[in-house]
């Protein structure tokens, strides 16, 4: 492994955090991938730990999935690579926070949303920007309306335009939000001490299950489609492979709206 993913066990290994490692960016590829699937697969056999947390090294969470794995005959390996994050989420059914600074963008963003708690700091950028580029945000598709409705998730991801710490908080997103880093650690910290350390795993485990079944079923149930929509469907279009063409050149996008 080349610890593109580092991990912490904490309180005894009630508490689980994995960090991105590969600052300035934490880009999401396909090497990060695969050790974050590791280290979640290998979380399913400590029985111990009651909440796993995510967050990114250095002054962001995650610039998002790796834009050189959207082209055309690397996408669909990426989608299914970085999709099978989601169903390995759900498979674990531990609670889980992401603890965000920084830019929190495209899949980076995805994965936070992913987590039953959101917590920021005011640095904090989230957004989905995958329409700047031709495409979509498949996982994201599906979590936003669920999560705050789908005339706040329409503006997010047909926009795709950053919004702010204060933004997100106001749509009903944030568990916490706090005024730095060190204030993030230390009020998650005491956040956790009084609401999941004196709660038993397995209870978490099975209430994690309950509480989500909806979002579960939909999710898993979806994922596959929206994924062949992208795959199948979006990446036969001039423009996506225009939008993927002109990021990676450093040029404007020249649409052809087909």
């Amino acid at each position: 492994m080349s610890d593109k993913v580092t991990m912490q066990s904490l309180y005894d290994g009630q508490v689980v955090r994995l960090t991105l490692n590969a600052p300035k960016a934490n880009v999401l590829d396909a090497e990060m991938m695969a050790e974050l699937h590791a280290f979640l697969v290998d979380l399913r056999k400590k029985e111990e730990t009651k909440l796993l947390q995510l967050t990114g090294a250095g002054d962001h969470f995650s610039f998002g999935a790796s834009v050189q794995e959207h082209v055309r005959d690397r996408a669909p390996g990426m989608l299914r690579q970085f999709h099978g994050l989601f169903h390995a989420l759900i498979e674990l059914a531990v609670p889980t926070a992401a603890l965000v600074s920084g830019q929190c963008l495209g899949g980076g963003m995805e994965l936070a949303l992913m987590c039953n708690f959101l917590f920021l700091d005011r640095s904090a950028k989230l957004g989905q920007p995958e329409i700047n580029l031709g495409v979509f945000a498949p996982p994201a598709s599906l979590i936003l309306p669920l999560k705050i409705g789908q005339q706040k998730a329409d503006e997010v991801l047909l926009t795709g335009r950053t919004f702010t710490a204060e933004e997100a908080e106001a749509m009903g997103l944030v568990t916490g939000l706090f005024p730095d880093r060190d204030a993030l650690l230390s009020g998650v910290d005491e956040w956790l001490m009084k609401n999941i350390l004196p709660k038993s795993a397995a209870a978490l485990r099975f209430a994690v299950r309950a509480a989500r079944h909806r979002f579960n079923e939909l999710l898993s149930a979806k994922l596959g489609d929206v994924e062949a929509l992208y795959v199948d469907h979006l990446m036969a279009t001039h423009d996506a492979n225009e939008g993927i063409a002109s990021f990676l050149e450093r040029r404007k996008p020249v649409w052809k709206n087909c």
